[in-house]
């Protein structure tokens, strides 16, 4: 048997764009993936801290060290610069793989820094 899991979050980073005429995604600084394990176009969940908006989407790999988080297209709509965000993954394991997991947590500092 396999269960979803918390694998990796970005606790409350700041929404630096938001660009709504693009195909989807969410783009977030190439550190701030490296530093919470997460992938190009690995699925997250976005939680918006302001208005408690959730939706799910996919990683854009951004510039390395800009501080990046932008909302692209119909995600565009759910959060405004300025607004912190959860960024969280899940991943699939087994039972006991999850009884040893422990997640990835980054805190980003002023400007989305590490």
């Amino acid at each position: 048997m396999f269960i979803e899991v918390f694998k990796s979050k970005i606790h409350r980073a700041v929404v630096t764009e938001a660009f709504l005429n693009y195909m989807g995604s969410i783009t977030i600084d190439e550190a701030l993936m490296e530093a919470a394990n997460l992938l190009e176009n690995e699925k997250v969940q976005v939680v918006n801290v302001n208005n408690g908006e959730r939706l799910e989407t996919y990683v854009i790999k951004g510039k390395r060290g800009s501080g990046t988080i932008c909302l692209n297209g119909p995600a565009a709509r759910k959060a405004q610069v300025g607004d912190p965000v959860i960024i969280i993954s899940y991943a699939m394991m087994s039972v006991e793989e999850a009884k040893k997991h422990q997640p990835t947590i980054v805190f980003p500092k002023e400007g989305n820094k590490l």
